[in-house]
């Protein structure tokens, strides 16, 4: 907890926080307790956190989004990239739309 709050302290931009351990790439269920997790950085007002590592549909994006400032989804773009190949860009937009609708909801 103690270094954790010091790299909050010391932190520029935005944090990432890993949502679980192991190796990236979409997971089905993500298990994290956040409240316990999150806890050294809550008081870190000047540097938001972002959720990242795993998270691959609407739902967990916005479970995510209950946690933190903000959700990355690094692999579930990629997926699509490799997918859709020059298209891809259409694919992505359409699916982060999806996203947000799902955030908003």
């Amino acid at each position: 907890h103690e270094r954790v709050k010091m790299i909050a302290e010391k932190s520029k931009g935005f944090l990432y926080v890993v949502s679980s351990l192991g190796v990236t790439g979409m997971r089905s269920e993500i298990t994290t307790d956040f409240n316990e997790l999150l806890a050294p950085i809550r008081n870190n007002d000047h540097c938001p956190c972002c959720i990242g590592f795993g998270i691959s549909n609407p739902e967990q994006a916005k479970k995510m989004s209950q946690y933190a400032d903000g959700v990355i989804m690094g692999s579930a773009v990629v997926k699509i990239v490799e997918e859709h190949g020059k298209d891809a860009p259409e694919y992505i937009g359409k699916f982060i739309k999806s996203v947000r609708e799902g955030m908003d909801s």
